[in-house]
């Protein structure tokens, strides 16, 4: 059978190892496993959230409320804009589908990142557009407009802070950037982790409002799977000009995001106390991290998210350590597959984390 040629030149997508996997692949009781790969909250989700979901199990024989009218109107009041200027997704990766399918073609490209979060690229494939990438690590602004005006790309992605890496752009750089971007540009800022850098430092935190308010071209990203706890409901968002969001919606499905992950969402919402205490747990275990990688001599990306990059030396290999921790239950990200000699490990629990350094200590 042929399938369509573009599909040759994508890799598929590698996802956290999930734990059942682990269970079957080492035999190991569910309950000795520490997944630290896919980012997820560790302290679960709000009981607000857990008790409006179980108050509307029985209508799950329903088909959701299409216009998300409810989640957008608590969106629109949490962020200060309008709610005809939101657009929800099943998770914030569909967005960001949308936005390429609107935007890029075989004739076009799109800017992103050497290093960032690996959909842009294999959405981008799925349309046969040129994909153009900085040289990197870290997002350089002068080195993306460098490009931007030498190939006057169709998109331009922005993810701050950075998934894999953990660093954010600082927003008087940004908007510095956007200020010299044409109108005809989409430009999308993915905050899937914004939550975390507003809480760590505000110069890296930019809100949906700013933006909004200066430039018609400009999408907001966010997402309900990291702060708020709910990745296993697939809630994300986007925040635009009422121009970008009613082309989005053309290539919308419907009822895209189920009954109860839009009752998540909005009691989520409701519950900023739950959120910010999660943040403020996972940045006191994060300086336990930056002691450990300072104890090993291990160079450690300053993370403005619930997650830490370590970038090992030679004698140290990432697909070695993470599967000799997969051998011990512990889940983390190798980033061999980025050409990155790394591990991204979420931030867990004191317990998690006690376990991981156990465990580490011998590896490394």
């Amino acid at each position: 059978m042929h399938f369509n040629e573009t599909l040759k030149n994508i890799k598929t997508y590698e996802a956290g190892k999930p734990i059942e996997l682990v269970v079957r692949e080492f035999g190991i009781d569910p309950k000795n496993i520490v997944k630290l790969a896919s980012n997820e909250n560790p302290y679960g989700v709000s009981t607000k959230v857990q008790e409006a979901v179980a108050s509307r199990v029985h209508e799950m024989y329903m088909y959701p409320d299409d216009s998300m009218h409810e989640l957008k109107e608590r969106l629109g009041k949490h962020f200060d804009v309008d709610s005809k200027n939101i657009i929800i997704g099943s998770g914030s990766d569909q967005v960001i589908e949308f936005a390429i399918h609107a935007k890029a073609n075989k004739d076009n490209a799109i800017l992103i990142n050497s290093v960032t979060f690996a959909m842009y690229e294999i959405y981008a494939k799925q349309v046969g557009t040129k994909i153009i990438r900085t040289s990197s690590r870290e997002h350089n602004l002068d080195e993306f407009y460098e490009l931007y005006q030498k190939e006057h790309p169709a998109l331009i992605f922005l993810c701050t802070p950075n998934n894999p890496t953990g660093d954010a752009i600082d927003k008087s750089a940004l908007m510095h950037f956007l200020d010299k971007i044409d109108s005809d540009t989409l430009v999308v800022v993915d905050g899937a982790y914004m939550e975390y850098a507003a809480y760590k430092n505000a110069s890296k935190h930019v809100t949906p409002k700013e933006l909004l308010q200066k430039y018609d071209n400009v999408l907001y990203l966010g997402t309900f799977s990291k702060a708020y706890g709910l990745g296993g409901m697939r809630v994300g968002y986007g925040i635009a000009s009422r121009k970008i969001i009613q082309a989005l919606y053309k290539l919308r499905p419907p009822f895209n995001v189920t009954t109860l992950s839009l009752t998540a969402a909005q009691a989520a919402l409701e519950d900023q106390e739950f959120v910010q205490s999660s943040i403020e747990k996972n940045f006191q275990q994060m300086r336990r991290y930056e002691e450990f990688a300072a104890k090993k001599c291990i160079e450690i990306i300053p993370s403005y998210t619930n997650f830490v990059t370590f970038l090992l030396k030679n004698n140290n290999s990432s697909t070695d350590v993470s599967h000799n921790l997969l051998k011990k239950g512990i889940i983390v990200r190798d980033l061999s597959s980025y050409n990155l000699n790394a591990i991204r490990i979420t931030v867990g629990t004191p317990k998690q984390n006690d376990r991981l350094f156990e465990e580490l200590d011998k590896l490394i």
